[in-house]
């Protein structure tokens, strides 16, 4: 993923960062509900503390490598517009809906709350399996192997795709408000 205009979530982008990772303590809730076998993470890089059995890094664009060979995956995906490619996080929540209607693929994602947008609107709502809105209302995301000083200009959230919410509950219930979504069938 080349340079992203990242952590904006449509707000005004004060850093050029791309390396912002998942926090140790939704790390070890995306390893616990995935029984410690991640098969994927395609929006990882050098200091992601989530290992996945293949990771695709900021020197491949995530979106047009392969994730049909997967029964896990982790997105954090970047937040912003790629200037280059012109993606969205829209894209990204696209093709975790398709990878997951296709061939089942377990799929979570970590991205903000925005459900006036078109990617909460027209696939989560209609097609995810649940939602974990977090308490952590200013997440603190990790760079460079640290704790980011500044919290996230916005809320997030785990979006779950796949057939066990009641897993998806029990593991991710302590860290904010669960709701299953019910599925429209399409």
């Amino acid at each position: 993923m080349e340079t992203c205009e990242n952590m904006s979530a449509g707000r005004k982008n004060t850093e050029n960062k791309v390396d912002y990772c998942t926090p140790p303590k939704y790390v070890d809730a995306v390893m616990k509900f995935f029984d410690g076998k991640l098969d994927l993470d395609p929006c990882t890089n050098g200091n992601s503390l989530l290992k996945a059995r293949i990771s695709y890094c900021e020197l491949y664009d995530g979106l047009k490598c392969i994730w049909e060979h997967t029964d896990t995956c982790f997105i954090n995906p970047p937040y912003g517009r790629n200037p280059i490619t012109k993606t969205t996080i829209y894209d990204w929540v696209d093709k975790a809906y398709s990878t997951n209607r296709l061939f089942g693929t377990e799929i979570l994602m970590l991205i903000p709350v925005a459900s006036n947008t078109k990617h909460f609107k027209n696939i989560i709502f209609k097609f995810a399996c649940g939602i974990c809105f977090l308490e952590d209302t200013r997440l603190k995301f990790w760079s460079k192997g640290k704790e980011t000083k500044k919290g996230a200009p916005f809320a997030c959230c785990f979006v779950y795709f796949g057939r066990n919410y009641d897993r998806f509950n029990q593991v991710f219930s302590q860290y904010g408000k669960t709701f299953k979504i019910w599925l429209i069938k399409n």
